[in-house]
């Protein structure tokens, strides 16, 4: 999956993924009363609204980007019916030939990890048939169980051609709490950074990627640094751009000088474009048309620092 990855940058030269993290103040008001004159005011109408939502979303800019990355917990807030949103969204993007990358950082130890692998990323044996259930083609893993809790989605990774991205320094402004302790002298995130590299070993694609990447925000480039040099076999998905504070110019250590080695993503600075000052002119009834634009900045502004 990691090469498929590799090939739809190289050819959209668009190391970006879209994150479709919806939450119902995102949703245009004309979608939002729809869903509710439909279905009440209940957790199915807020589906079909972010179903709707998504879905305008991802016509307008499939063509732009190589992957996109719904985040689970916008879903699981509204429950069965969130879930099924998930899992719809899931499938339309596949569909539309791009990747996804489910972000549900799960991660436990043995056969509990095992499921949460099979479920996101694998197939269930049912009688005599595998079924697959989410079947996204990327998940995030936390590893903070270690190497009992990231095995399980490895031999997965393996199995089914799939991939992970495990969090190693996180963009969040409390991310050190943990993350930068040291042990024997060394941040506890080089540590994990090692152990990707470890893990990611025996799972290398023909593209000289492997299959288990990383998550380092784009708050914090010299870490980024670092831990590229750490990982030099491992993709780096990097959050925190846009919204967050991440710049383009601090996602360079991120990228091999070819350009390849990162995906970053934006959330927010998409999916609610029509909201912010520079696309307003295209009004809460364009807003997929706004997100398009604002894909298409967003390719420009990471492109010129190659």
């Amino acid at each position: 999956m990691i090469d498929k990855l590799v090939e739809k940058i190289k050819k959209t030269k668009a190391p970006v993924v879209v994150g479709l993290d919806p939450m119902l103040s995102y949703i245009p008001s004309q979608i939002i009363d729809k869903a509710i004159q439909e279905q009440g005011e209940t957790c199915e109408a807020a589906a079909a609204a972010i179903w709707e939502y998504n879905k305008g979303i991802v016509d307008a800019t499939y063509d732009l980007i190589p992957a996109v990355k719904p985040q689970i917990a916008m879903y699981e807030q509204f429950g069965l019916p969130g879930m099924e949103a998930f899992k719809k969204t899931v499938d339309y993007c596949k569909e539309k030939g791009l990747v996804v990358i489910g972000d549900v950082k799960r991660g436990d130890i043995g056969s509990t990890s095992a499921a949460y692998a099979t479920g996101h990323l694998g197939k269930v044996q049912i009688g005599s048939k595998r079924v697959a259930g989410f079947d996204e083609d990327f998940i995030t893993v936390n590893p903070y169980l270690g190497t009992d809790g990231v095995k399980p989605f490895v031999d997965v990774c393996k199995e089914e051609n799939k991939g992970i991205f495990v969090l190693v320094k996180t963009s969040n402004p409390s991310s050190g709490e943990f993350q930068d302790k040291k042990i024997e002298g060394r941040a506890l995130y080089e540590v994990v950074g090692e152990y990707v590299d470890k893990w990611g070993a025996e799972v290398i694609g023909n593209c000289g990627y492997s299959q288990v990447g990383a998550v380092v925000g784009a708050t914090y480039p010299e870490m980024g640094k670092v831990l590229r040099e750490l990982m030099p076999k491992s993709y780096i998905l990097v959050p925190g751009y846009g919204a967050q504070g991440g710049t383009s110019d601090a996602l360079r250590p991120y990228f091999n000088s070819d350009g390849l080695g990162a995906i970053v993503n934006s959330s927010r600075g998409i999916i609610c474009a029509y909201k912010q000052e520079q696309y307003a002119a295209f009004g809460e009834a364009n807003y997929a048309d706004a997100s398009r634009q604002a894909v298409v900045d967003m390719i420009e502004d990471i492109n010129h620092i190659f």
